[in-house]
């Protein structure tokens, strides 16, 4: 049992945490590259089998049903005629290969007579220097696996994600990879879900970053409406982080708790850790939608009083001027035999009481707080 105790430390590695000196994500497949397929190799107890060149699938298949092992295949974004020929190979089901080449699927986990047809969603977390309305926060791809008896076949779309790494780090456990397709499976759960943690704890920060904002006393010189749109924004991102988490729980309770014949019993227990994990991170989603929610209530609530009190001190200086211009009006009309219009300190006398009764205005408007 060491060697599966020494599972979490080969998969634990890849959980890292995204901030802008992070060069977690990158992609396998150059534009160059004339076939999807990154890497094609056969492991046998363990090791990977070396070869004096590199294997096509049919050559891996071939030694697989002479020799034992498992192969395990990485493909790249394959079109329907590079993944067809695999497909036949390995007996797949034509509604998983349909999936698998098209992408944009949700997270599931489908059995087939001889294989599992798993989809996973890889989350992104895109570095910005300042969040505004139309900053990218998270920026998903998938992950497509294909689980059977002597084969483990990996599809990707999106370019980021890559599994090179973690190809690397089974590589170096054969105890691990002993146990064949299943424990690859699991790895790949896992380095899954250690990504949404670290996703999780960036998008944290982002959070608090508005909230704090949001709610800074005195905060001047922002546009009015500006913390709206960010808070929308960064809304729309949790709903895309979101949607990859909460479909992938079922699957991974699956693969814990439900016996399948493709699933070490020695590996199928470690996959109770992933949807612990996934649970967890899970209610973070759901605590960041709420608590977006509670937050775009308060600014709009602010914005509201704002509006209040431009209007107060509009409807103030409104009363404040309307008695000079009732003062003026009257004195502007043309008659002859008006109060004190012949007077001479008639002007200054009118002038003075107008003054008083706008300070008095004015100073019973600023003790109430309209001012």
């Amino acid at each position: 049992m060491s060697m599966i105790r020494d599972l979490r430390a080969v998969v634990r590695p890849s959980r890292v945490s995204l901030r802008k000196d992070s060069g977690t994500y990158d992609a396998t497949r150059s534009p160059a590259t004339a076939t999807a397929v990154v890497d094609c190799a056969i492991y046998r107890d363990g090791r990977r089998v070396e070869t004096e060149t590199p294997l096509t699938p049919h050559e891996a298949v071939r030694l697989v049903r002479r020799d034992g092992g498992f192969v395990w295949i990485g493909l790249h974004e394959p079109t329907e005629a590079e993944f067809s020929g695999i497909a036949s190979e390995f007996g797949l089901h034509p509604l998983a290969v349909e999936d698998a080449v098209q992408a944009h699927q949700r997270p599931k986990l489908e059995r087939y007579d001889d294989s599992l047809f798993t989809v996973f969603k890889t989350i992104h977390y895109v570095e910005h220097d300042q969040l505004d309305a139309n900053s990218e926060v998270v920026e998903s791809g998938e992950v497509m696996c294909f689980t059977g008896r002597d084969f483990f076949i990996t599809v990707r779309h999106g370019g980021q994600g890559s599994l090179r790494a973690l190809r690397h780090r089974l590589q170096d456990d054969p105890e691990l990879l002993a146990k064949g397709p299943s424990a690859v499976l699991h790895a790949i759960a896992d380095h899954v879900v250690d990504g949404y943690i670290a996703v999780a704890d960036a998008v944290q920060d982002d959070i608090d970053e508005v909230e704090t904002e949001v709610f800074s006393p005195g905060r001047k010189g922002s546009p009015r409406g500006s913390d709206a749109g960010r808070i929308y924004q960064l809304k729309r991102e949790v709903l895309e982080f979101k949607r990859a988490v909460s479909p992938l729980l079922r699957p991974m309770q699956l693969l814990s708790e439900r016996p399948m014949r493709l699933i070490d019993p020695d590996i199928q227990k470690y996959f109770r850790d992933v949807a612990d994990h996934l649970a967890r991170v899970q209610e973070q989603v759901l605590g960041f939608d709420e608590l977006l929610n509670s937050i775009l209530q308060a600014n709009l609530a602010q914005a509201s009083v704002a509006q209040n009190e431009d209007m107060r001190k509009i409807t103030s200086w409104a009363a404040i001027i309307a008695v000079p211009t009732m003062v003026c009006g009257v004195y502007g009309m043309n008659f002859d035999h008006m109060p004190e219009l012949h007077w001479r300190y008639g002007y200054p006398v009118i002038m003075g009481i107008t003054v008083v009764i706008c300070l008095g205005i004015h100073r019973t408007l600023k003790r109430n707080g309209w001012l």
